[in-house]
């Protein structure tokens, strides 16, 4: 059964997306991508439902790189040396699940690139779920993340719960990656986490309206890719809505100056 894709998931990626920005964790979304494609993958070829090795890798390695960081913070350092590790794991369970027949053949390229037109019902139940659970943690920790993000000294001094904070928002980034993997696919998982809130926050430094932009941006965006998609039918919607994301964010980082002590998205 297939499932037109729901408004409410573009819209939840890119609020945490664009806390990954303000918070130049870019690199982890990238990275929780290939731990998506490496738990997929040991779930499958271990006879469990995809779903449970998209979760739990996700979630799991999202709250290892956050130990080994300060403060709960990801470590560039970290993620980068386990990078090769992870998806030379990836490329091992790929190979055990695919020689037991060829029906299992696209399993590898079903992960890495998703299936946004072939959700099943039970996909969608699960992804709305999420969505549901993510917009709950999104209104709990907005504004103390929000402080800890933009000044993480005096947050700490203030009494935030700095450490524990940043590991909730690892977490739920690891959900989020789970969850987003099963449509737009391990590979450009990470256009939809960065380059929506990239441009947002190219174009405002107020963060709630900047929160708002990339939520608009990004549903936006997805729609367009998904016409352009029907519209030329040889152009996969990944790469379309893809496409359409970079082209957007290109077009603000050339018109739009970038601000003085800003970062640069």
């Amino acid at each position: 059964m297939r499932c037109w894709p729901g408004r409410g998931s573009p819209r939840r990626r890119v609020w945490w997306g664009y806390f990954l920005v303000l918070r130049a964790q870019v690199f982890t979304g990238d990275a929780l991508g290939h731990v998506a494609f490496t738990g997929a993958l040991a779930a499958l070829a271990l006879g469990y439902d995809l779903k449970v090795g998209l979760f739990a890798a996700t979630v799991v390695f999202a709250v290892l790189i956050g130990a080994l960081g300060g403060r709960g913070r990801s470590d560039d350092v970290a993620i980068g040396s386990a990078f090769a590790w992870i998806l030379g794991l990836g490329a091992f369970f790929l190979t055990l699940y695919t020689t037991r027949g060829a029906a299992h053949g696209t399993a590898g390229v079903s992960v890495l690139f998703g299936s946004i037109f072939g959700l099943s019902a039970d996909q969608a139940r699960v992804a709305a779920l999420v969505t549901a659970a993510i917009c709950a943690a999104v209104v709990l920790l907005a504004r103390p993340l929000l402080f800890a993000s933009v000044d993480e000294t005096v947050a700490a001094a203030r009494g935030v719960p700095v450490r524990v904070l940043s590991l909730a928002f690892l977490v739920v980034v690891g959900a989020c990656a789970a969850e987003a993997t099963q449509a737009v696919g391990s590979l450009l998982l990470l256009g939809l986490l960065a380059a929506p809130a990239g441009t947002a926050h190219r174009l405002t430094a107020r963060p709630y309206p900047a929160l708002a932009l990339s939520a608009g941006l990004a549903v936006v965006e997805m729609w367009a890719g998904l016409w352009l998609s029907h519209a030329a039918p040889r152009l996969p919607p990944s790469f379309a809505i893809l496409a359409v994301t970079t082209t957007v964010h290109l077009s603000a980082l050339i018109a739009v100056r970038p601000r003085r002590g800003a970062a640069i998205a």
